[in-house]
């Protein structure tokens, strides 16, 4: 007689049952580690936001500074801070116009002026931030914030 008909038909049922609970303790761990990587993906997006906003803020600030003549001025385009149109010779403040990480979007939203000068630039993403404190002190502004458009990385004005 085979070894497989020794056992019982019903002995086959709780082996099947028994694969069904394994199967199902696998995708709930799979579940797990999918929602902790999700996570990890837009606290990594968020630390990417601080990091090209930053970049934004110093070279608006650099651009500023750098004004020729007494009247300081602002960009009245993110393209002014790739080369400096007010110099013969090309000053740089920005190596390129960085993507939006929350987006994935070349498009910013933009903080104006009256004269339509930039002053700032924020993602236009509406998502909630995960972060919601403990940020350093340029971006303290940001404790709170319910949406990442909130996020102004504005000139310091100083």
């Amino acid at each position: 007689m085979c070894r497989a008909c020794r056992f019982s038909p019903a002995a086959h049922g709780y082996t099947y049952i028994g694969l069904l609970v394994l199967v199902a303790i696998m995708g709930l761990g799979l579940t797990a580690a999918a929602e902790v990587w999700l996570t990890e993906q837009q606290r990594e997006k968020e630390r990417e936001l601080l990091f090209i906003g930053n970049q934004f803020r110093q070279a608006l600030d650099q651009y500023y500074r750098n004004t020729p003549g007494r009247a300081l001025r602002y960009p009245l385009s993110l393209e002014d801070l790739l080369e400096d149109p007010r110099y013969p010779m090309p000053r740089r403040y920005l190596r390129k116009i960085y993507p939006d990480p929350m987006t994935r979007g070349t498009q910013w939203g933009l903080v104006t002026g009256p004269k339509g000068e930039i002053y700032g630039v924020h993602s236009l993403s509406e998502e909630a931030p995960l972060k919601k404190g403990n940020f350093k002190s340029a971006d303290r502004d940001f404790e709170g914030k319910t949406r990442y458009s909130e996020w102004l990385f504005m000139h310091s004005g100083q």
